[in-house]
């Protein structure tokens, strides 16, 4: 039985998977997805990948997560999922890509400038 494993990112999050044949079950950071990602909606962003390529049930998942927000983790391991799948089977990849599964989204934080409230606000202006 051989173990796959990929990346994900988002925002500043980092999701490492380790895909390998099994039940279903899907761990992250030692708990399991539905009790890490509490809510209905992040737990379909995590599931998402599985379901379009309709492998649901078919491999367990190990997940270590860190760094950014809960959302932005769960579409790192999205990310991950999907990548895996096609690593496994490249006949997935259209599916996957239609869906916008297979793009590492880049948007990231702006940086806050120097002599502004943050990275476009600026400070009140008094005129006199």
């Amino acid at each position: 039985m051989s173990v796959t494993n990929t990346s994900g990112r988002r925002k500043t999050a980092v999701a490492r998977i380790y895909l390998k044949d099994g039940a279903g079950a899907i761990t992250v950071n030692g708990k399991d997805h539905k009790v890490y990602f509490p809510t209905l909606p992040l737990q379909y962003i995590v599931n998402q990948s599985l379901e379009v390529s309709e492998l649901t049930g078919r491999y367990d998942i190990t997940v270590n997560v860190q760094g950014g927000g809960i959302k932005g983790q769960a579409e790192a391991v999205r990310l991950a999922i999907a990548k895996a799948i096609v690593e496994l089977d490249a006949e997935k990849k259209p599916a996957l890509r239609a869906k916008g599964l297979m793009t590492r989204d880049m948007r990231m934080v702006e940086r806050k400038k120097p002599g502004r409230a943050k990275a476009r606000k600026k400070f009140q202006f008094s005129k006199r």
